[in-house]
């Protein structure tokens, strides 16, 4: 069995350089998961802050189950995230001394059906490194047209 993406952060690598990335549990209800085996979860503008030794998982937005009662959950509330607390303190330390930031990429279901994040330490871009990767992925696209227009000349 592969692993299912659920929801994906594609605005995080055009805003941020990602140094290096971890793989946290979430703790959810019953009604979240329900919600997000059916494709509902959006990671976009969310964001992780460490706080009492937790990591928290800020502005993820988690669609109301639709056939949930009135025991469904907040779409926007703040869900702690799994680390074991050496990962935690090694983090806290890094975003305090560099200016580094915790961005969810990807969230997915695991082999064993649980909801993971790939959590990223990130530094943010500036206008400039943004036009440069803009530049670079338009010098590689029009390279590989270039060399795709060579081989079906050849043909």
């Amino acid at each position: 069995m592969e692993i299912k993406k659920i929801a994906t952060n594609r605005r995080a690598r055009h805003e941020y350089f990602i140094e290096e990335t971890f793989e946290t549990g979430i703790v959810l209800t019953g009604t979240e998961v329900k919600s997000l085996r059916r494709g509902k979860g959006n990671l976009n503008d969310s964001y992780a802050q460490i706080k009492a030794g937790e990591v928290i998982l800020y502005n993820c937005h988690i669609s109301p189950y639709d056939f949930g009662n009135r025991y469904n959950h907040d779409p926007l509330r703040p869900r702690k995230l799994l680390m074991h607390k050496a990962e935690i303190r090694r983090l806290m330390g890094k975003i305090k001394e560099k200016g580094f930031t915790l961005v969810p990429l990807v969230m997915y279901f695991d082999r064993n059906n649980r909801v993971k994040i790939e959590l990223a330490l990130a530094r943010g871009k500036k206008l400039y490194d943004k036009r440069e990767d803009l530049a670079k992925r338009d010098a590689q696209r029009e390279m590989a047209r270039a060399l795709k227009q060579k081989a079906d000349f050849r043909s």
